[in-house]
C-alpha cells in the first residue's frame, strides 16, 4: 500500500523544519514568523474569562455571532466594506485552513490558479489538493516589481483565480493601488476570482494596504482572507476568516465544516474583543515593528546581504551571493550551525528551486533584545566564512 499520489510532490514545511534546526543548534530563530513577545493582555483576559464562563463547547460551525459581527464591523471601519456577518463571513482555524477551504470550495480539477512568486509555501499544495494547476508568475528582482505583460499572458481560458498576498510574504512588498487596479482589470476581463491573503494588513511601513474587494467591480469576485495571528501576536490561536459573496460562502462553509468543524470557541470570544481595539493599538503595533525592521536592516547590509527595504510584513528576503556561492539550503544550515541564526532557504518560496538558490528569508517578529542577540552573532559572520567554503 502506498500513499496517495497527491502527496508525492509535497515536502515537509521548510519554514517549520528550520524552527527545529534552530532548536537543534540553539540558534536565534529568525526563520519561522512568530513573535517571542506577549500578545495583548486584554485578549488573554478575555480568553480566560470565556473559558471560566463555560464558553468551551462548539461554537456555530462558521463562527460565533459575536466574532462574525466584529469582523464585519472591522472591515466597515477600516475599509468601508459593507459585509453581512450572517451570509458572507466564515471563521476558520487560521488563514491556512481558510485558504484550503476556499480552494476546495471554488476550484475544480483542471482549473488554473495564478500564483505570484516567490510565494508562501502553502499555495502550491492547496492547488494540488484541489487537483488544480498552479501557474507561476515571478515578481521581478531586485525590486519585486510585477510585469503586467507577463501576468496577462498567464491568463488562459482555464484560469479560475489569482492569489494576491499583500503585504507580501516573503518579500515585504506592498502592492500599490495602481498595481491592484491593473490586476482587477485583468480579472474582470478574464472573469477570474481574486483570493487575497492578508494577515499582514496592519504591518505597512510605506504606502497603504488596499483591500481588493473595495475596488470597482471587485466586490463580487474577491475572496478576502485574513487572520488574528499577526495583528494580535497570537500565531498559536489559529483564528482566521473568509469574507466572500453569499453563494460562495455557502460552498466554503460546507468544506470548512468537514475540515475542522469550527475554530476554538473561547478564543473566538477573545478575538472579538481584540477587534474593538482603537487606532492607537494599530499605530503602536506598526511603530514597534518599524523599530524592529530598522534595527536589523543595517546589520544585514553591513555583513553583505542585499535586499529591498520591506514596505510591509515582518520579512526580509535577502540575496547572499556576495557572501557565498553555496546554495540556499547549504547556506541556511551553515548560518544556523556556525553563526547561530536560523533563516528560511529561499528555494522554498519558488516552484523552480534554482530561482531561490541564493536567497534566504529573515523574520524580525522578535523582541529588540532577541534581535540584538542575533546582531551579535551576525556580526561574526565574516570571520566564520572559512568554515563554509
Amino acid at each position: 500500500m502506498f500513499a496517495a499520489r497527491r502527496t508525492a510532490s509535497f515536502t515537509e514545511s521548510v519554514i517549520r523544519e528550520m524552527t527545529r534546526v534552530a532548536s537543534q543548534y540553539e540558534a536565534v530563530n529568525l526563520a519561522q514568523g512568530f513573535p517571542d513577545f506577549p500578545m495583548p493582555e486584554p485578549m488573554k483576559e478575555a480568553a480566560c474569562a470565556a473559558i471560566h464562563g463555560d464558553i468551551n463547547q462548539y461554537a456555530v460551525t462558521w463562527g460565533s455571532p459575536a466574532l462574525r459581527i466584529a469582523i464585519a464591523e472591522k472591515y466597515r471601519r477600516f475599509y468601508g466594506m459593507d459585509v453581512d456577518h450572517q451570509t458572507e463571513v466564515t471563521v476558520c482555524c487560521g488563514a491556512t485552513e481558510a485558504m484550503a477551504a476556499v480552494f476546495l470550495a471554488l476550484i475544480d480539477p483542471g482549473d488554473e490558479v495564478i500564483v505570484l512568486e516567490p510565494f508562501y509555501e502553502n499555495y502550491g499544495p492547496d492547488a494540488i489538493l484541489a487537483d488544480a494547476k498552479p501557474v507561476f508568475v515571478p515578481l521581478e528582482r531586485p525590486t519585486w516589481a510585477l510585469d503586467f505583460d507577463r501576468l496577462e499572458k498567464a491568463f488562459t481560458k482555464h484560469t479560475k483565480a489569482i492569489i494576491l498576498n499583500t503585504p507580501h510574504n516573503p518579500t515585504g512588498r506592498v502592492f500599490t493601488r495602481a498595481e491592484m487596479t491593473k490586476i482587477a482589470e485583468l480579472c474582470i476581463k478574464h472573469d477570474v476570482w481574486v483570493i487575497t491573503d492578508g494577515p499582514y494588513e496592519h504591518l505597512v511601513y510605506s504606502g497603504h494596504h488596499h483591500e481588493m474587494a473595495t475596488l470597482p467591480g471587485m466586490r463580487d469576485r474577491t475572496i478576502t482572507i485574513s487572520s488574528a495571528s499577526k495583528t494580535w501576536s497570537c500565531t498559536g490561536w489559529r483564528i482566521g476568516w473568509i469574507i466572500a459573496p453569499e453563494k460562495q460562502t455557502g460552498a466554503i462553509r460546507k468544506i470548512h465544516d468537514f475540515l475542522t468543524v469550527g475554530a476554538p470557541a473561547p478564543l473566538q470570544a477573545a478575538v472579538a474583543a481584540g477587534m474593538a481595539f482603537d487606532a492607537d493599538y494599530y499605530n503602536h503595533f506598526m511603530i514597534d515593528y518599524r523599530a524592529r525592521r530598522d534595527m536589523i536592516v543595517p546589520v544585514l547590509r553591513d555583513v553583505g546581504f542585499k535586499f529591498e527595504l520591506p514596505e510591509g510584513s515582518y520579512f526580509i528576503l535577502a540575496d547572499f551571493s556576495d557572501i557565498s556561492s553555496k546554495d540556499d539550503v547549504t547556506f541556511a544550515m551553515w548560518l544556523a550551525r556556525e553563526v547561530g541564526v536560523a533563516t528560511v532557504p529561499g528555494s522554498s518560496f519558488y516552484n523552480k528551486k534554482s530561482d531561490g538558490a541564493q536567497l534566504t528569508r529573515f523574520s524580525f517578529s522578535k523582541k529588540l533584545q532577541t534581535l540584538k542577540h542575533a546582531e551579535h552573532r551576525l556580526r561574526s559572520l565574516p570571520s566564520l566564512l572559512h568554515t563554509l567554503e
